[in-house]
């Protein structure tokens, strides 16, 4: 009894402290509260997000303000069409001593760092677009045939330009898989709109304030992992990941008609985390079935793909998401 009492205490003071993240967030990006949201999660859940939204709608702002409230150590590299693996990765260098001994020294790139913001990650080549999968998967990076380890906790918060834009090269999709939510950034409201006009052009803006440290989230993303999950929440996860996949006997004639493949085993991962995540942004001890509804789409949209007659036809995945997330019945309930 007194260590569930215990992990209740801290989920509750844990809650406390994400509230003063989310407040100190939406000073400097205002009226986003669902981006804000869902790369909290990402950050929470020890994974990546993919922000995609057209540019100069604030994505970069939240980035650099996350790095400060969450006290992380972070770098922001631009991705251009001309940038190479080892602008990312590093590379070493051959150095001559005061006694005219030559050695081999490495230099560390960028990515060396806790939060890494990979500013239009689109625009760059798939050669360098790759050179992250390990670095995303296993946090560490092998250069010149040595493995070194990136510093903990790291987060890759990479933005993206729609795909339809000039001169992006769309993310293959064993790199989509990486990431633990996909964000998509919307043109804010005329209310909104009016609120960062204001805030942000006069005399005076808003300063982002530290909340967390480093050690702080590790212990976070720890605590996350011990929330207890029920066993109709878990089921659900089930369900709706294996109910996209259209060989499987629970897809629905919609899902076999639009989708080319379904998301794997790490989305159900993905999901189990980002709905714990969201339980604890919204102030509550366990995830409930509507958390699964509300995180399905930015869990698994990034994470399957349509047919061709599908394309053809203009069906959205986001929706086709959603459809079958609300009709999705906890097995307790159905029972």
């Amino acid at each position: 009894m007194a260590a569930g009492e215990d992990l209740v205490a801290e989920i509750e003071a844990l809650e406390e402290k994400l509230a003063q993240a989310k407040t100190a967030i939406t000073q400097r990006f205002i009226g986003q509260e669902r981006v804000v949201e869902l790369t909290l999660t990402s950050l929470l859940c020890g994974g990546h997000g993919l922000l995609i939204g057209l540019p100069g709608l604030g994505k970069t702002r939240l980035v650099e303000t996350l790095s400060t409230v969450m006290g992380l150590n972070g770098n922001r590299v631009q991705f251009t069409p001309d940038l190479m693996p080892a602008d990312i990765l590093g590379s070493e260098v051959l150095e001559t001593g005061a006694d005219g001994s030559r050695a081999f020294k490495f230099i560390q790139g960028p990515i060396f760092c806790q939060l890494l913001m990979a500013d239009e990650i689109n625009r760059a080549s798939p050669r360098t677009q790759s050179a992250l999968l390990q670095a995303m998967q296993e946090k560490v990076v092998t250069v010149a045939g040595e493995t070194r380890t990136l510093d903990a906790p790291f987060h890759v918060l990479a933005t993206q330009n729609p795909i339809e834009q000039e001169g992006t090269y769309p993310l293959p999709e064993a790199q989509l898989d990486r990431f633990l939510v996909q964000i998509d950034v919307q043109y804010p409201d005329r209310q909104t709109e009016k609120e960062i006009l204001l805030a942000t052009t006069g005399a005076e803006e808003a300063e982002a304030y530290q909340v967390f440290t480093a050690e702080e989230l590790i212990a976070a993303q720890r605590l996350l992992r011990r929330m207890p999950v029920g066993d109709a929440v878990v089921e659900m996860i089930l369900d709706l990941v294996r109910a996209f996949r259209p060989h499987d006997e629970l897809a629905g004639d919609r899902v076999k008609d639009t989708v080319a493949w379904g998301p794997g085993p790490r989305a159900a991962q993905a999901l189990m985390l980002a709905v714990r995540a969201r339980a604890l942004l919204e102030g509550r001890l366990a995830p409930a079935p509507e958390d699964v509804i509300n995180m399905a789409r930015p869990v698994l949209s990034h994470r399957m793909a349509l047919t061709f007659s599908a394309r053809a036809r203009g069906d959205d995945l986001g929706n086709l998401i959603d459809e079958v997330a609300h009709g999705m019945v906890p097995t307790e309930a159905a029972a």
